[in-house]
Formats: structure tokens, C-alpha cells, sequence
């Protein structure tokens, strides 16, 4: 005689809990013994209307309730009140609910009215029918994290606004030595360039921790904006090493400072890591203006062309003591997304490398916001 198997056991019903409440099956779903453990994250269990129904170890250190205090609690509870009134909590679960999930980053409120910064992930919890039964809310407190970066952005600051005194004041002395020699030196002009060109990246740096005061888009032409960043990292050498190819005026609407830095970036490479003639060409290609480099240096190894452009990332082929930290081309590649533009890099080992950076053209009677 066959034997039919024995179904599981359903899981115990703690006491005091309605066995056809929906949100009945999430906590059969997820084992007590394993969901009491995770300390790390706040693990929150909502009914569809976003009241508290299940609360874990984490969510008791973050945010400090015992469970038996926020049972039956609006999850609002641990929102400022400025975000109460403008009715963040309701919309992030009308958007968890319609998208499925939602996740948010910003200040909540702990039980003895001390704030911190949050991750918050929220998600629906769906019947197989797809009515809503629930939400499971997931917080990680990062204000650590955040302290330490408002530091980072502080101490940048700081940094930015120091940078700016002393260069300044060394314009100033440019200019008085212009009225000495002659505003026509090729020596004073390269001068006042590069000052101007560090005056610029410390104003950069204040807008990029106020992006308030971010600088605006600006029209020029592509081929200018590359030959003043040759002039900026080779200007006793750019009639040695640097050679002009096509040089088209095509124009451009976009951070000229950043997209000067960003092609003084690859030179700078160009240069390091090469000892011939560096090609420099501006055109305009279906993509839009585009600025080349070329050079035919040590180049890189194929299995780094994949990594190259992140952050840190330097290439096997990379000297020690060099002063290279991995940060240039990662910055071209952020100066290229900015601009909606994209970033190539060929290369092949002893033959050299080149880069090519394309961003689109804009057209005299383009009617976006560019000065």
C-alpha cells in the first residue's frame, strides 16, 4: 500500500495573533529565530494601512521602541514632523504599492525624539491574487556614514576657499609683472593661464559642495577648449610633443571648465606614459564633437581596459612613485555622463593608447539655458 506524505505542520501562531490577518503568513514566512537575530538592520512588518505589526532586535536598537510599545503605531511615528505635514510616509507607500518596492535615504526619528540618517527600503507584500497584504520596511542607520561625509564635504570646503587666496594673489602679481615685460610674453601668458586655470578648478570645488552655486553650461567650441588644456599640462613642451591634427570649431554647451580638465586629464597620461609626439584632433562624428588623443606610449593591458575608468584603478602597466592615484580617466568618464556624451579607450601593450571623448554639438539657435 502506497503512503500519502504527511504535509508540514503549519508554524504555531504566537499568542494574541490573528491567524487570517494577511500579514500572518509573512511572519510564518520568515522563521522568529532567524528574524530575532538580524540586529544589523531595523526589519519592519506594516499592514496594508502602514501600521507596525511585526518589529525585530534591529529595529528595537535603531530606533528604540520595544515591540509591545509600536505595536498598533503608525510607521509616520518615526518621520519629522515637517515630513509628516508634506505626507512623505503615505507617498512612499503609494509608490512601494504601485512599483513594488521604494527606497529613500534622509532623517527619522527615534524614540526619544534624537534623529538619524537612514536607508530605508520599503516593499509590497502581495497575494497571489496581487492585493497588497502588507509592507516589509527595511532601515539601516547611516549616520555615521553621514557624519563622516559631511566632514569629507567641510574639510573640502575649507580646502577650496584656502586654495583660492594665495592663487589669487599670485594673479594679481601676474598682472603686475605684465605692466613690467609686456602682456605679450609667451612665458607670462602660459603663466597666467595656469593660474586662471587653478582658480577655476578651486571655484569647482566650492560649487561641487554647493551645488547651489553650480556654474551654468557655457558655449565654445570644442577645438579651443583642447588647446588650452594642452596648454595647461604642456606648455614649455606642446610644440615638441603635441601634434595638431584636424582641429574643427565645433560647438559645444557645456562645463568648458570641467571638459578642459577632463581632456588635460588624458594628456597628462598621454604624457606620462609616453615619450613620441602626442596627436591631439577635434571633429564632429555622428555622435557629436568629439576631442582625440593618441599616443604610442606602453599603452594598457587588455584585461584592465574593462576597469580603467573606475575610481582607484591605475592599470598593471602603472608606475610605482609616479604620483598617479587612479582618479584622471575615472573624472573623464564622470565629466563624459555629465554630458550626456560617451568615453572610448583603445589600447594596445608597447603600441600606445587613445581616447577619444565625444559629447553633443549644440547649434547657434539651440534654445537650451547656455551662456
Amino acid at each position: 500500500m502506497s503512503s500519502v506524505p504527511e504535509e508540514p505542520p503549519t508554524p504555531p501562531v504566537a499568542p494574541g495573533v490573528d491567524p487570517a490577518h494577511p500579514l500572518t503568513s509573512i511572519r510564518r514566512a520568515i522563521p522568529q529565530d532567524w528574524d530575532e537575530q538580524v540586529d544589523l538592520f531595523a526589519i519592519v512588518k506594516l499592514d496594508s494601512g502602514g501600521f507596525v505589526r511585526g518589529w525585530n532586535l534591529g529595529a528595537e536598537r535603531i530606533k528604540g521602541y520595544r515591540e509591545d510599545e509600536i505595536l498598533g503605531s503608525h510607521f509616520s511615528r518615526f518621520y519629522r514632523e515637517e515630513d509628516r505635514r508634506r505626507g512623505v510616509p503615505d507617498s512612499l507607500l503609494a509608490a512601494a504599492q504601485r512599483d513594488g518596492h521604494v527606497e529613500d535615504t534622509g532623517w527619522r526619528v527615534r524614540s526619544d525624539g534624537s534623529e538619524f540618517w537612514a536607508r530605508v527600503t520599503i516593499s509590497a507584500i502581495r497575494s497571489d491574487q496581487g492585493q497588497v497584504l502588507g509592507f516589509v520596511k527595511i532601515v539601516r542607520d547611516l549616520t555615521g556614514e553621514k557624519k563622516a561625509a559631511d566632514e569629507r564635504v567641510a574639510l573640502q570646503r575649507t580646502f577650496a576657499h584656502d586654495l583660492l587666496s594665495p592663487v589669487t594673489a599670485l594673479r594679481g602679481y601676474l598682472d603686475l609683472i605684465g605692466e613690467q615685460v609686456g602682456d605679450d610674453n609667451r612665458l607670462l601668458q602660459l603663466a597666467g593661464e595656469a593660474s586662471d586655470h587653478i582658480v577655476a578648478m578651486a571655484e569647482a570645488l566650492m560649487a561641487n559642495v554647493n551645488p547651489e552655486s553650480a556654474r551654468g553650461r557655457h558655449r565654445a567650441t570644442l577645438d579651443l577648449v583642447a588647446r588650452g588644456a594642452v596648454a595647461l599640462v604642456l606648455p614649455g613642451a606642446a610644440s615638441e610633443r603635441v601634434v595638431y591634427a584636424q582641429m574643427d570649431p565645433v560647438p559645444i554647451c557645456g562645463d568648458v571648465l570641467g571638459l578642459r580638465r577632463a581632456v588635460a586629464n588624458v594628456l597628462e597620461n598621454a604624457a606620462k606614459y609616453s615619450d613620441d609626439q602626442i596627436e591631439v584632433a577635434v571633429f564632429e562624428t555622428d555622435e557629436g564633437a568629439t576631442v582625440r588623443v593618441r599616443d604610442t606610449g606602453r599603452g594598457i593591458h587588455p584585461d584592465d581596459l574593462s576597469v580603467i575608468t573606475d575610481d582607484g584603478e591605475r592599470g598593471r602597466y602603472a608606475a610605482k612613485g609616479d604620483g598617479g592615484q587612479g582618479i584622471g580617466l575615472a573624472s573623464v568618464q564622470r565629466v563624459a555622463n555629465a554630458h550626456g556624451g560617451r568615453l572610448r579607450i583603445v589600447s594596445a601593450s608597447s603600441e600606445g593608447t587613445t581616447v577619444t571623448l565625444s559629447i553633443p554639438r549644440v547649434d547657434d539657435d539651440d534654445p537650451t539655458g547656455c551662456v
